[in-house]
């Protein structure tokens, strides 16, 4: 995926003077405000971003206007990148081959500990969203700019964050989300549930291992297709069956949760305009929602997140079906997404700043009555496609 230099640089720009300010303490009133400012906790005084390109520039790009110090790692094929030239310290990593470098947690925490960062941020992509890393992160001593281990494993799967997500009163799509993976069962869920339906791998993301089954005689056809690259894709081939919303709006919602377990929406994100599944421009706010469906959507999305003990920046995504104005759940991204900034653009906010407030033990820096929508936001993403495949 390529992105458009110029789009690029002028949203910087815009987002850059909107975050011209310092943030304030917490807004709260009375005795409260007086409280936070005395217990506020100082920021780290040195980061690792464990990642490359656009959002290990974002991150430094806020860490430098916060002073604290960055570190960068890199790939042989990443020596002359931007990331490398802006942080204060770099280090090498591993040849240019992801899994031999920035998919090496030994090494990057190493870096961490050689170089005395306090806090590891993971960006988006590569070990963002790797329990395994969080943990052996937290483990060495070192903060994870990221939720907790648990929420990333209770939101990683799509099956076992449905139950969360219907125990919480969130709304999710009909489906059979369980264990037994026999054909029959499958198939007989799918026929009371009717067609269309929607078979989707439980650990799946980017539309792999996912098959929109329009007639039950397709099913059997549809459903080995969609475990083959479950497989491939996930080393792990268990799918779920859901009714599949004919007339869809994909809309997600920006969460943020501190580690006294408050939590607020920061609103939500058009993204229904997609090609293979993956998304093309990305609106804020969503257009034609009512105020009252608005509410009762970033509502759910801070139920989602507290029913797992979320803390930090997470993403909650819902299916809308313009038909009948419902929304339904359909996962959490426990990270900072690509499309972030046009939230911060209608919030007049920097998440990224948030972020390192949170980890560091402060509450969140804005409360739900001081969040206001300004303004209106798109993000388009170019890709790169081989016309004759």
């Amino acid at each position: 995926m390529l992105r458009c230099a110029s789009a690029s640089a002028a949203r910087r720009a815009a987002a850059d003077s909107l975050r011209a300010r310092p943030l304030a303490a917490p807004q709260r009133r009375g005795l409260h405000a007086a409280a936070a400012v005395a217990t506020r906790k100082p920021l780290f005084d040195k980061i690792l971003i464990a990642n490359r390109g656009e959002i290990a520039c974002r991150v430094m790009r806020t860490a430098k206007r916060l002073g604290v110090k960055t570190v960068a790692v890199y790939s042989e094929a990443d020596r002359d990148s931007m990331h490398v030239q802006m942080a204060d310290e770099a280090y090498l990593i591993g040849p240019a081959a992801s899994a031999e470098s920035y998919l090496k947690m030994e090494k990057i925490i190493n870096v961490a500990k050689a170089s005395g960062a306090q806090a590891i941020h993971p960006g988006y992509g590569f070990l963002s969203e790797n329990a395994s890393f969080a943990e052996a992160v937290t483990d060495s001593g070192i903060e994870f700019i990221g939720p907790p281990v648990k929420a990333i494993i209770d939101m990683g799967s799509k099956s076992a964050s449905k139950y969360i997500m219907e125990a919480a009163n969130v709304p999710v799509v009909p489906g059979y989300h369980g264990a037994d993976q026999s054909i029959e069962l499958l198939k007989s869920e799918a026929g009371k549930m009717g067609y269309p339906v929607l078979i989707k791998a439980i650990k799946g993301g980017g539309g792999k291992g996912m098959r929109i089954v329009e007639k039950a005689e397709d099913f059997e056809l549809m459903l080995e297709s969609a475990k083959r690259e479950a497989m491939k894709s996930f080393s792990d081939d268990k799918v779920l069956v859901e009714k599949y919303i004919v007339r869809p709006r994909h809309v997600e919602v920006q969460v943020f949760a501190d580690k006294a377990g408050n939590a607020v929406y920061l609103f939500e994100r058009d993204c229904s305009v997609q090609r293979r599944h993956q998304k093309i421009l990305e609106e804020a706010p969503a257009p034609g929602l009512s105020p009252a469906l608005r509410k009762n959507l970033g509502e759910k999305a801070v139920a989602a997140a507290k029913a797992v003990n979320y803390v930090g920046a997470g993403t909650v995504e819902f299916i809308f079906d313009t038909d009948t104005d419902k929304f339904y759940f359909m996962e959490m991204n426990t990270r900072l997404q690509v499309e972030h900034p046009v939230t911060e653009m209608v919030t007049n906010t920097d998440l990224v700043e948030w972020q390192l407030e949170v980890a560091a033990g402060n509450p969140l820096p804005q409360f739900q009555d001081a969040l206001r929508l300004d303004g209106h936001a798109f993000e388009a993403r170019i890709y790169a496609e081989n016309p004759a495949q």
